[in-house]
């Protein structure tokens, strides 16, 4: 089963950085997922969300208050931020990295203000030279966030991507890209693309025709999960994509006690349609455990996570994401 660095090994460093993603290969990950997001002048950096105060320092930066505002849209109801797309890489370049989560992950938050932003290239690059002192491939999931945002704004994800990708270094390197927009994959696969593509599906979404989706899970005509793991939705995504990713709980779902129950068909229906199942995403603590997997009252502290990975070995998925690579790896070889 493959392991994937879920942003890196982001149980113990902050999120999208090199030194996360780093650490996710040294601790045994096969692959490694990160988040690109594009600057105002047209650069892809790791971030999983646009608004930067999460992740970052610049709510600490006078200098850059000027940029804070509402972002509008989909965002309307969310307070005042820092938004990639507003800021050249220069000014991405001068803030710092920070753990979003510090009082479950005080390892992690031990090296805010330590890390930069980097950009996508010079992950690519990490990785490449990465493979060759540990001689082995280490591939990566490129995840592109909100394309149809960016694209209204004239920030074409599509084609910073094939850029990035037309670079020597990257042809060093197994690339896969993920989306959860089906529309912007199917792009991707029109416009030639021969990487393989991954459709993310997270439990949400309002019915609608699989060829309707628009911005975001929830937004109306976004096809629902329903939708999208039928037969026909399934088919329709094996069309352009080679991975389904789906939320853990849309494949293993958790019981009236809180533990894992039986595992549905979602796997076997995917793979007979020339689908491998990536399931996101695991994490060693308490909060993000089945109720019935935790150890003692702290959220912080670490459960019983081999147990959850179990059930994903019985599933017969082919891939998990993983805050915790190492024990993505230990559970892996035990079970």
């Amino acid at each position: 089963m493959l392991v994937i660095g879920h942003r890196g090994a982001c149980g113990y460093r902050p999120e999208n950085t090199l030194a996360a993603h780093e650490m996710a290969v040294r601790l045994g990950a096969d692959r490694v997922e990160c988040d690109v997001v594009p600057t105002a002048d047209g650069v892809l950096v790791l971030r999983h969300e646009a608004e930067l105060s999460g992740t970052t320092d610049i709510a600490r930066r006078p200098d850059l208050e000027h940029l804070r505002r509402c972002r509008g849209g989909l965002d309307s109801r969310r307070p005042p931020g820092w938004f990639v797309e507003d800021l050249t890489l220069a000014q991405v370049r001068s803030v710092r990295a920070v753990e979003p989560m510090p009082t479950l992950r005080p390892v992690a938050s031990a090296h805010d203000g330590l890390l930069g932003v980097p950009t996508l290239a010079e992950l690519l690059t990490m990785l490449a030279w990465l493979s060759v002192e540990l001689g082995r491939d280490v591939s990566v999931a490129v995840e592109v966030k909100e394309p149809s945002v960016f694209a209204r704004l004239g920030l074409d994800a599509a084609q910073m991507l094939e850029a990035e990708l037309a670079a020597p270094t990257a042809a060093r390197l197994p690339v896969v890209l993920q989306c959860f927009d089906p529309r912007f994959l199917r792009r991707l696969r029109e416009r030639g693309c021969e990487l393989p593509l991954v459709q993310l599906l997270r439990p949400s979404g309002a019915a609608g025709a699989f060829t309707e989706a628009r911005d975001a899970p929830g937004a109306p005509g976004w096809p629902s999960a329903d939708l999208m793991c039928s037969d026909a939705g399934l088919s329709e995504i094996s069309r352009y994509a080679q991975v389904l990713a789906p939320r853990k709980d849309l494949v293993v779902p958790l019981t009236a006690d809180g533990s894992c129950g039986e595992a549905n068909d979602l796997p076997r229906r995917a793979h007979a349609r020339g689908l491998e199942v990536h399931v996101f995403s695991l994490r060693d603590e308490n909060r993000f455990l089945p109720p019935a997997l935790r150890v003692g009252a702290d959220p912080a502290a670490h459960g019983r996570a081999a147990e959850e990975y179990a059930a994903y070995v019985e599933a017969g998925v082919d891939g998990v994401f993983s805050d915790h690579p190492d024990t993505a790896v230990r559970a892996l070889r035990a079970a």
